[in-house]
């Protein structure tokens, strides 16, 4: 089988959040061919440069969704004429607060412009003209828009108008050829949104199936990040609004959706998915590298709480911080270890020194006599470092770990964890009661005087603490390694190859174009039919 992986800032990449479940995917289902579509988030994703990829990738296409790609075409009257009817059908949609007739619209739209990029080159010069700013005011402005978007002024006009030239630029690539995603069996979206747009329009052009993934909803992951965009309320409703109509449209033609857990599979309901499409499969984590840290039950300094993650708002290190300071009235030998990767992202260095500030008000460094060195109690460590050079050491060096976060999809920090049997407290979010399923404690997130006395009881009572381990690690071998995940999509894309018309001939090597029976020696296929298995013409 032929699979186009489509990807968005990640695969083959060699950073970004899809790279490692899109290479074990790759990896592990090595009978199959995998054409890989990817959509880069920035320069610096690029110069990175890739992963190594596997002999069963046999093509890499990409292109940027961070730069301008002007192609050059410049479009006549008459193609300018279909460009506002497209452009219109679809910021039309974008505008309704009638869903029905607004999904319609913007499908129309969508696909319109598709096949005129298809036909007469890309969009990037008309998506940013005065006409795709004038055919916007209107659809803001006509009746049956949404509220808050007539607001709208010119400067909004040209902001919305330049992101959504980004979020379409997949409409005028040249993959929708039939040496390109016309030849292959079967799309395969690690997410949602602009990594879907080329499934979309394979189907659209080809009738290719297409199968989207989801472990982070890319509706969801947008939605949080507009908000801290310092944009007007109009662009803010506009693109989500957009973004909401796309993830609709890509829920309604994908043959199946993936997500990677119950709180993904909540929000595709939420946005129209159908229920008899969805099939959750949990990501698969590698687990062999925790193993030695799983089957040692005594290994951990039982007056030590650890947080593994990376350090960033949305993990609320400051009510873990509070929260302990709690624990330590109760007991003063315990001990914080908060353990990260190593800073990469713009900001994060700010956040770290304010987390460090409050740990050092909070915490007096310690002196056991007038001429000793004082000793903080929270320390701040990177992986790799001399007391955590591995993830597994890194989890292995206390007795609970703590997640803390107020924002959280899939947590795999937490199942890192269950591998290593280590007890956990963590905040009520995202996926983590479905992945916890009872072998933690679970507290409401930003309450840190809960999640103190959680801490508290695990810290005080080594059997419990033992009994959780066991049964979270028996619960992530159970649900979440690699061999499931691989299993459930070598179902899946059998499943649906099956369902679909055979678009190629057998000398293509279509799977089952040959029966078992045809390679029998003998003249089995030349005997003459029987009148009982005949065609039912006989006298009545």
């Amino acid at each position: 089988m032929r699979i186009g992986m489509l990807t968005e800032g990640g695969y083959p990449y060699a950073t970004g959040e899809s790279r490692l479940w899109c290479d074990r995917l790759v990896r592990g289902l090595a009978p199959h061919e995998f054409d890989v579509y990817a959509l880069s988030r920035s320069a610096r994703q690029e110069e990175a440069g890739w992963v190594d990829l596997p002999p069963q990738v046999t093509s890499v296409r990409t292109a940027p969704l961070w730069a301008p790609e002007d192609d050059g075409h410049t479009y006549g009257r008459r193609e300018r004429r279909r460009f506002a009817a497209h452009f219109g059908a679809l910021v039309t949609g974008v505008c309704a607060e009638d869903p029905t007739t607004g999904a319609a619209s913007f499908a129309d739209g969508l696909y319109g412009l598709a096949e005129l990029a298809r036909e007469h080159g890309g969009l990037y010069a008309a998506l940013r003209s005065e006409l795709a700013v004038r055919t916007l005011e209107s659809a803001c402005r006509a009746p049956g828009a949404r509220r808050g978007v007539a607001a709208a002024t010119v400067p909004d006009y040209l902001d919305v108008v330049d992101q959504l030239e980004r979020a379409l630029r997949p409409l005028s690539l040249d993959w929708y050829r039939e040496d390109g995603l016309g030849a292959v069996d079967l799309c395969h979206a690690a997410s949602g949104g602009s990594a879907a747009l080329p499934g979309l329009l394979a189907k659209r052009f080809f009738g290719t199936p297409l199968l989207v993934t989801e472990y982070g909803v890319h509706l969801r992951a947008h939605y949080l990040a507009i908000g801290e965009a310092p944009r007007s309320a109009p662009v803010r409703a506009l693109l989500a609004a957009f973004q909401g109509r796309l993830a609709g449209e890509v829920y309604r033609q994908a043959a199946l959706l993936t997500p990677g857990n119950t709180h993904a599979r909540r929000w595709q309901e939420k946005c129209g998915a159908d229920r008899a499409k969805l099939r959750t499969v949990y990501p698969g984590m590698a687990s062999e590298r925790f193993t030695e840290a799983g089957e040692d039950e005594e290994s951990g300094d039982p007056a030590t709480l650890v947080w593994v993650g990376r350090v960033e708002p949305a993990k609320d290190l400051i009510a873990l911080l509070h929260a302990f300071a709690e624990v330590r009235k109760a007991q003063p030998d315990v001990r914080l270890r908060i353990i990260s990767a190593p800073v990469r992202e713009p900001g994060a260095d700010a956040y770290v020194a304010h987390c460090r500030a409050l740990a050092a008000q909070l915490f007096p460094d310690e002196a056991s006599g007038a001429h000793a060195v004082g000793e903080n109690p929270v320390s701040f460590e990177e992986i790799g470092g001399p007391e955590a050079p591995t993830l597994a050491e890194a989890y292995a060096a206390g007795a609970v770990v703590v997640l803390s976060s107020v924002v959280e999809g899939f947590p795999i920090s937490l199942v890192e964890a269950m591998f290593c049997a280590r007890a956990t407290v963590s905040t009520d979010v995202g996926a983590v009661v479905e992945v916890i399923g009872g072998t933690g404690l679970v507290v409401p997130p930003r309450n840190p005087r809960a999640l103190a006395d959680a801490c508290l009881a695990l810290l005080r009572d080594p059997e419990r603490r033992y009994r959780l381990g066991a049964a979270a690690r028996a619960r992530a071998l159970e649900l979440f390694t690699v061999e499931q995940n691989l299993a459930a999509f070598r179902g899946i894309y059998l499943e649906l190859l099956s369902r679909s018309p055979v678009r190629r001939s057998a000398a293509e090597g279509v799977p089952f174009a040959h029966p078992a029976e045809a390679h029998v020696p003998g003249t089995w296929a030349d005997q003459p039919v029987s009148a009982a298995a005949g065609t039912g013409d006989h006298d009545a």
